[in-house]
């Protein structure tokens, strides 16, 4: 299945992300309609406050032409609604940009931010689809998140 082999590779790009106690390892992999591979992005890629979503999405910023209606952008975690270290959030980026159809595998559990991306999205006309079998895996990916340990007991205390 084609959404579970871009998923898959969202996925693999969220574990380049550095594991920081107090924010979520994501990937994330924006797909043209034509089925191209346009941008991918990660968490902490060219700042330690970008999102992964922001960071592809900031990559397609020089092809201002570039029609999103028909892509697709995988993320591991769901979008972002509140963010304290940027202006916009994810899910306003996705809209702002037009992408007309997102695929994650997790929703964001209530540790930092109590996120609505789904419900958003959905709301706004973008079809979001869900693939709760893959979830484990990025689990795993932020098990640096999920296991407390002292450091981050502390930041969330």
């Amino acid at each position: 299945m084609v959404d579970h082999f871009w998923l898959s590779e969202a996925i693999r790009v969220s574990r380049l992300a550095p594991a920081v106690p107090d924010r979520y390892a994501v990937g994330a992999v924006i797909v043209g309609g034509d089925g191209a591979l346009l941008s991918t992005g990660y968490t902490g890629e060219t700042h330690p406050h970008h999102h992964a979503e922001e960071e592809a999405l900031a990559r397609l910023a020089d092809r201002p032409d570039l029609d999103l209606s028909g892509a697709t952008l995988y993320t591991s975690l769901e979008p972002c609604t509140t963010r304290r270290s940027r202006p916009a959030t994810c899910t306003r980026l996705i809209l702002d940009a037009g992408i007309g159809r997102v695929v994650l595998a997790w929703r964001e559990p209530i540790l930092f931010a109590d996120c609505d991306g789904v419900e958003t999205l959905r709301r706004h006309g973008v079809d979001v689809l869900e693939v709760p079998d893959m979830a484990d895996q990025v689990r795993a990916v932020n098990s640096h998140v999920l296991r407390p340990t002292a450091a981050h007991l502390e930041i969330i205390g």
